[in-house]
């Protein structure tokens, strides 16, 4: 009990009690909309610049929470738990030998190493991870694993993230555990599902608000409908998933309980659909209907199957009873990823033809293969670069005239 009381107050000392440093990761070319996302409400971090791969903030462990809870464009949060120099092995092991790991790691825990050296003398990642695990107490892990440290008795699952840079290294902790893609709301994915994140920001670029009509052309596994759906009724990314904090030792259920009912009442009641999904493949729709269903938000999304070049924009305003155009946003199968290179050309061609048509002054959010295509688009955009699944992919977004 005695040092069970006495653990407790470090903890509260050197975690609870003090500023804490993150690391924000996110897709290259999304580290400005993540930025923009850690100062607004309801985060609101003060503290917060781009690094190299994502972004970093200052805060305390509430910020941490509402970080993994709130941001839309993150891959996850890590919190900086250790700096020092080694230029040898001998040196990493006395710095080492003296972390506290029983701070950051719960007991019984399953433990992943992940290491990344530049411009070190000490770059052999398989020597670093051998040397960072035999410094953690073994009352605090089991038995090794496929490359884990696998707990025998707890699904505990924890990630140290140790960085080497110029002979520096930098110790991380993982609070978010799985990617904060996944939102904890697809029952499947489509053939070639487009992350959440990636399509956030393809969102937030083109200027969504969540209170404008939402067009979901070709939607797939709709992941443009279910984000833009959170965004129209103020959830939270990561309102429906757990995240590795929850098991951390400095962390307080009551305090995390009091963060989600401050969401909770940010939340916006809809009654009508302002979310058009729709797709020429019934599988496809029929599957997204049950998804929508499950998430409780059938009163906001509407789906139909129907071709793209026969929607009607006009139709779609009077059912949302708007008379303001809105956003469109499109994800097309292109040759790298469905269909063959000419069939996705000759559709881009049909898609630009039915934008200039149909759906002028109407906001547009397209996501492409080939940054050539710019050439084709019969109207002016602006460009971001985005990076998916090892795709480099191209989001244009402004206004159709």
């Amino acid at each position: 009990m005695a040092n069970s009381s006495a653990l407790s107050k470090r903890i509260k000392r050197h975690v609870i009690g003090r500023v804490q440093e993150f690391f924000v990761a996110t897709s290259p070319g999304l580290e400005n909309i993540c930025l923009k996302e850690l100062h607004g409400a309801p985060i609101s971090v003060g503290n917060a610049s781009i690094s190299g791969g994502g972004v970093t903030f200052t805060g305390r462990l509430p910020d941490c929470y509402k970080a993994n809870l709130h941001l839309r464009t993150a891959n996850r949060v890590l919190m900086r738990i250790g700096s020092f120099k080694a230029t040898n092995f001998r040196r990493l092991d006395k710095k080492l030998a003296d972390f506290p790991w029983e701070l950051y790691l719960p007991a019984d825990v399953t433990l992943l190493i992940h290491v990344t050296a530049h411009h070190s003398r000490l770059f052999h990642k398989k020597a670093i991870i051998r040397h960072v695990r035999d410094s953690i107490p073994l009352e605090m892990l089991s038995v090794e694993k496929n490359g884990a440290l696998q707990s025998q008795h707890s699904p505990v699952m924890q990630q140290i993230f140790v960085r080497v840079q110029d002979d520096r290294f930098t110790l991380s902790i993982d609070s978010s555990g799985e990617l904060l893609h996944k939102r904890g709301l697809k029952l499947a994915s489509g053939r070639a599902p487009l992350r959440e994140t990636i399509a956030a920001a393809a969102l937030i670029r083109a200027g969504y608000t969540g209170k404008e009509i939402l067009i979901d052309p070709l939607c797939g596994s709709g992941t443009f409908s279910l984000e833009g759906a959170m965004r129209a009724l103020n959830i939270p990314a990561g309102q429906f998933r757990n995240f590795a904090f929850f098991d951390w030792p400095c962390f307080k259920l009551s305090r995390w309980a009091f963060i989600k009912r401050q969401a909770q009442t940010s939340s916006i009641k809809i009654k009508k659909p302002i979310i058009f999904a729709s797709d020429k493949d019934p599988a496809v729709c029929q599957a997204l209907k049950r998804q929508v269903s499950k998430s409780g938000f059938s009163d906001v999304i509407r789906i139909e199957q129907k071709d793209f070049t026969d929607l009607s924009p006009k139709r779609i305003m009077q059912q949302a009873d708007s008379a303001e155009p809105g956003i469109i946003a499109l994800n097309p199968p292109y040759g790298r990823r469905l269909g063959t290179f000419k069939e996705s050309q000759q559709l881009f061609d049909e898609i630009f033809e039915k934008l200039k048509s149909d759906f002028r002054g109407w906001k547009l959010a397209l996501i492409v293969p080939d940054k050539k295509i710019a050439q084709k688009i019969p109207f002016k955009v602006k460009s971001l670069p985005l990076f998916h699944g090892g795709l480099k992919l191209t989001l244009f977004f402004g206004r159709i005239y």
